[in-house]
């Protein structure tokens, strides 16, 4: 299946320059004009373009890829996939679960919310300005999610979203119907990718993790991808970026547009 690639140069409704130098010269560059600071409308505005670039890129027969510095891009991708008649199942793959709300996050952080927000749980503003219908918490697979704050963790066991601490178990786990996996790249364990903003120990290593998704793009279900970067700034041997874009292409094959 062919990739068509789009980057969102963003931190949530914050400009990420390095992202956008990153971007080859025929990757969609995802750079809205915003009007008033309210961060929900700002950040509104990337999600839909993010949509309808996702249901176009469907509709022609293709992959969209999504390359964005947060996770709550993936409310878009969603939107744009079900604007495209698909109603995938979700592989969140994060050292985190981004299942918070304002109720059970220490910090109101909304960077730690969209997997909540996608299921119905939480602040809907982003998830109804896409004109996102809720998924089903048991279309959803949750891995590693090895750092969760406390109420967090109580959400994510008492909820219907599966969470699969072994990354290596990951193909036994996914059913035949199409996939869109979010690959939040702090996933990897720091040693093998030093270079976040929020690292998190004991995690996946990159042969783990590199295996297990090989074994899930054999099944050619995987219909969209979306990755939430590294820290450019820390990363100034590139070797965490070389080896998330040796993840990423695991998933996606090595056409690059």
């Amino acid at each position: 299946m062919r990739n068509r690639f789009i980057v969102s140069p963003f931190f949530l409704d914050v400009e990420l320059p390095p992202l956008e130098h990153f971007a080859h010269p025929d990757w969609l560059i995802n750079k809205p004009l915003f009007e008033g600071r309210d961060r929900f409308i700002r950040m509104s505005h990337i999600n839909d373009a993010i949509a309808q670039f996702v249901a176009a890129t469907c509709n022609r027969g293709e992959r969209p890829v999504s390359i964005a510095g947060d996770c709550c891009t993936a409310i878009g991708v969603i939107a744009g996939l079900q604007r495209a008649g698909i109603h995938p199942k979700l592989l969140w793959l994060d050292a985190h679960g981004d299942f918070n709300t304002y109720e059970t996050s220490p910090s109101g952080f909304i960077g730690g919310m969209p997997l909540a927000m996608i299921v119905g749980r939480g602040d809907q503003t982003l998830v109804q300005a896409a004109g996102l219908m809720a998924l089903p918490e048991s279309d959803v697979i949750l891995s590693d999610a090895r750092d969760l704050d406390p109420d967090e963790n109580i959400a994510v066991q008492t909820s219907r979203v599966r969470h699969v601490t072994n990354v290596e178990a990951l193909p036994q786990q996914i059913v035949q119907a199409a996939l869109y996996v979010h690959f939040d790249v702090d996933v990897l364990d720091p040693q093998d990718a030093p270079a976040m903003l929020y690292p998190a120990p004991r995690g996946p290593s990159l042969a783990q993790l590199g295996a297990a998704l090989q074994s899930l793009a054999q099944t050619r279900n995987i219909i969209a991808v979306s990755m939430t970067v590294w820290d450019f700034k820390q990363d100034v041997d590139k070797r965490t970026e070389q080896v998330c874009m040796q993840l990423l292409h695991a998933l996606i094959g090595d056409e690059k547009g």
